[in-house]
C-alpha cells in the first residue's frame, strides 16, 4: 500500500464524521434553500435594471448573467467551509495541542471532516438549491455534455481550494488568539474576488488580469465560466491548470504553516 492510499482511506473516517455530524444541524439548511434562494432573487433584479440599457455587458445576456449568479451560489453552498473557524475555537478552547500527538496528519483531518460536511450539503442543501432555482428562474443548463463534466470537477476542485485558503487563516489564530475580526473580512473579500458578486470579467483592466492570476476568481468565476461556455479549449484548460496548481500551492503552504505553528501552540481554557 503506498503512502497516498493509506492517507486517503485513513480519511474516510473523518470525512464520515464530518457528514454525521451535520446530521444533527441538518434542519438550518432547510431555512438556507430559503436564504440562498433570497440571495439569487436579489441579484436577479439588480442585473434586469442593469440590461435594461443593452442586451449584452462583455458578451454576457440577461439570462447568462441570472445563470452564473444562480450557479455561483449554487455551487458556493457545496464549497463553504468553516476549517478557519474550528481552527479558532481549537486555538481558544486548548484542544489544538492534541493534534500534536495524534498519528495522522493534522490537514488531512480537516480536510476530510469538511469534505463530509460538503458531501451532506451536496445532497440537502445543493441539490434542493439548484431545483428551486431552475424551476423559479430562466437558466440556462450546461452549454455541452463535456462542459457540464469539467464544471463538475472545477466545483470540486473549488472545495479543496477554499479548505486550503480557509486552513492557513485559520493557523493565524495560533498568533493572534482570536481571528473573528479576520474571518468577517475574509468572507467580503473573497466573495468579492472570486466573481460570487462580480463576475471577473466586468473588473477594468489591469486588475483583471491580476486577479485571473490569484486564487480568488478559481473559487467561482472558472466553474462558472466553464458551464456557461465563456471559456473553452485552451482558455478553460488554462483557467483550470491555474485553479489546480493554486489548490496545491494553498494546501502545501498550509503544512509549512502548521509545522512553524506547532512551535507557538499554548493552551488556553481546556
Amino acid at each position: 500500500m503506498t503512502a497516498a492510499t493509506a492517507t486517503w482511506r485513513s480519511a474516510i473516517p473523518f470525512a464520515r464524521i464530518g457528514f454525521l455530524n451535520m446530521l444533527a444541524f441538518r434542519a438550518r439548511y432547510y431555512v438556507g434553500v430559503l436564504t440562498y434562494l433570497f440571495n439569487v432573487a436579489v441579484y436577479y433584479f439588480i442585473w434586469r435594471a442593469v440590461f435594461r440599457s443593452g442586451h449584452t455587458v462583455m458578451g454576457l445576456t440577461l439570462d447568462d448573467m441570472i445563470t452564473y449568479v444562480a450557479v455561483g451560489w449554487a455551487i458556493r453552498s457545496f464549497y463553504f467551509n468553516e476549517i478557519d473557524r474550528d481552527l479558532g475555537t481549537q486555538v481558544q478552547e486548548g484542544k489544538l495541542a492534541m493534534n500534536l500527538i495524534r498519528p495522522v496528519d493534522f490537514q488531512m483531518v480537516m480536510v476530510a471532516d469538511a469534505a463530509g460536511q460538503s458531501a451532506f450539503r451536496a445532497i440537502l442543501f445543493t441539490v434542493p438549491i439548484s431545483v428551486v432555482l431552475a424551476l423559479i428562474f430562466p437558466l440556462k443548463p450546461p452549454v455541452s455534455v463535456g462542459a457540464g463534466l469539467l464544471f463538475v470537477f472545477s466545483a470540486a476542485m473549488a472545495f479543496f481550494l477554499v479548505a486550503g485558503l480557509n486552513f492557513l487563516v485559520g493557523l493565524v489564530a495560533i498568533r493572534s488568539k482570536s481571528i473573528l475580526g479576520l474571518l468577517r473580512a475574509k468572507y467580503l473579500v473573497v466573495e468579492l474576488l472570486s466573481g460570487l458578486l462580480i463576475p471577473t470579467t466586468l473588473f477594468p483592466e489591469p486588475l483583471r488580469s491580476i486577479l485571473l492570476a490569484s486564487p480568488f476568481p478559481h473559487i467561482n468565476f472558472t466553474p462558472a465560466a466553464i458551464y456557461l461556455g465563456k471559456a473553452t479549449g485552451l482558455e478553460a484548460a488554462k483557467l483550470l491548470a491555474l485553479q489546480a496548481g493554486w489548490t496545491l500551492v494553498l494546501l502545501a503552504l498550509g503544512q509549512w504553516a502548521w509545522r512553524r505553528s506547532r512551535e507557538r501552540i499554548t493552551i488556553q481554557g481546556g
